[in-house]
């Protein structure tokens, strides 16, 4: 008598391997290694009778995929643009019309999923829908929007300037060392990029200076306590010290109202602590908690996206000469290379959703609350939408690079990006972070003389010679040989 393991059973069931006409094996494995591909080339998983490429889930585990992505989303894209995944227990949609739809489908698609946020960052209006988030949305339009936002420049070129005269020092920063021939070799990341976004945030918050050691403290452990890995009780506990703190703060801005000011001196407008203090929605004031969530997000939106977006802004500019010389010659490409850089190779994924009842989508049925993975990696690489999607093109003349509009852009064959999504939750940091990453890109560029890549010092790709793809995410470093003018 064969006897049949349960769980071997199940897990077949969950890779889908003998109803896709792969095989099942006596001993399946939840975990499989996949080879490494050429950058573009996907691992063949198989074929179904009809000719059609198989997709086995595991691949969305490895190394390959985090390397090389795209190949197996245009596998999705083509053949399976709502993927049910029984192993992740996941519905991954992949192509930018089905997304840009969802994510305006206030009632099929109204949050993301409760708790995917709030163990860390507390009550965020992420996970609200309808009366509630709105409520807490219509702040943003007030303070991190248009004139609210253009007051924050002068913190922005300030901070900038302080830290690049920094590397000139007798006591220079983390990655930064003086060559004898007067040039620097920099990492931008631990020079300039890790932190530049996060002393912003403290400036035009009002975050006191006696205070901003442990605001980056509380910062870093709230972001690496995302995603409830064994760091999240630091992260946690982050939140709720920033909290006690933030109330505190609070208190005392509603009695004494707290400024930004111009290279002058002279006050141009309010923090945004204050701003939130003096805001009343619906004839009352914030609450302290309303508020805290508020900057929780601020924080987010203003750190490891503007800091993944620097870093990858750089490196696909010194990897195409021509792109950098065309920013360096004419300061407004700088917008437009930051919604390219987005486009090509955001740091930002995607966004979860339960769907409030069953949903059909290209004949796939979608029970009512499952999670979704609305997968903004993919819709940048849509070629339904971006010729030659894995090219690096500031000149592209299909990418919409203007104003961030929640409602995206879709005319004259011109495209928002997906990277911070559209609809009622476009990300709330999406402003500011395309206002730090391009002034303070900008203020890098006038003050290098020189720069290039110091190849010796960057990690390699497989041949050990090559610089490596970005994959999914941002590179974490960026080592440069600089002369400041």
């Amino acid at each position: 008598m064969t006897m049949t393991c349960p769980f071997h059973s199940v897990l077949n069931e969950a890779l889908d391997l003998d109803g896709a006409g792969v095989a099942a094996t006596a001993e399946p494995v939840a975990k499989k290694e996949f080879p490494f591909m050429p950058i573009g080339q996907a691992y063949d998983m198989g074929h179904a009778p009809d000719g059609t490429p198989l997709f086995d889930p595991r691949i969305l585990d490895s190394a390959e995929f985090a390397r090389n992505p795209y190949p197996y989303y245009r596998i999705l894209r083509d053949h399976y643009p709502v993927y049910h995944d029984k192993l992740h227990n996941t519905y991954w949609i992949t192509r930018y019309d089905d997304i840009t739809r969802c994510y305006f489908d206030e009632e099929g698609f109204n949050t993301i999923p409760k708790g995917s946020s709030s163990g860390v960052l507390g009550n965020t209006q992420l996970e609200l829908s309808g009366v509630e988030h709105r409520r807490r949305r219509n702040l943003y339009g007030r303070h991190l929007v248009g004139q609210a936002l253009e007051k924050r420049i002068y913190a922005i070129e300030r901070l900038a300037d302080s830290m690049i005269e920094s590397w000139l020092s007798d006591s220079p920063p983390p990655g930064v060392t003086r060559n004898a021939d007067g040039t620097l070799t920099i990492e931008l990341g631990l020079a300039f990029a890790n932190e530049f976004p996060i002393r912003v945030v403290c400036q035009v918050l009002g975050i006191p200076d006696e205070v901003k050691d442990k605001f980056f403290y509380w910062y870093y452990s709230m972001m690496t306590g995302l995603g409830g890995s064994e760091t999240a009780p630091n992260g946690i506990q982050a939140r709720q010290d920033l909290e006690d703190y933030v109330s505190e703060l609070v208190e005392l801005r509603r009695r004494e109202p707290g400024y930004l000011y111009d290279h002058a001196g002279k006050v141009v407008g309010k923090d945004i602590i204050t701003q939130l203090c003096e805001s009343v929605l619906d004839g009352d004031h914030l609450s302290t908690e309303e508020i805290t969530s508020n900057i929780a997000l601020i924080v987010g939106g203003g750190g490891e996206t503007t800091r993944g977006a620097i870093m990858n802004m750089w490196y696909l500019l010194l990897l195409h000469p021509e792109q950098f010389a065309a920013v360096s010659a004419e300061e407004t490409l700088w917008d437009t290379a930051f919604h390219e850089t987005l486009r090509c190779a955001s740091s930002i994924g995607g966004q979860p959703r339960h769907n409030t009842y069953d949903v059909e989508l290209h004949g796939v049925t979608i029970p009512a609350g499952s999670l979704c993975q609305m997968v903004d990696f993919s819709a940048n690489h849509d070629d339904r939408i971006f010729a030659n999607p894995e090219s690096f093109d500031i000149f592209r003349a299909d990418l919409y690079s203007g104003k961030i509009i929640r409602s995206g852009h879709h005319e004259g064959g011109r495209h928002s990006h997906m990277a911070f999504g559209v609809g009622p939750h476009l990300c709330p940091g999406a402003w500011i972070s395309h206002q730090e990453a391009v002034v303070g890109s900008k203020l890098l560029r006038r003050r290098l003389k020189k720069v290039s890549i110091h190849t010796d010092k960057m990690p390699k790709d497989l041949d050990g010679v090559s610089l490596p793809p970005i994959g999914l995410g941002a590179i974490r470093e960026l080592w440069l040989d600089i002369e400041l003018g």
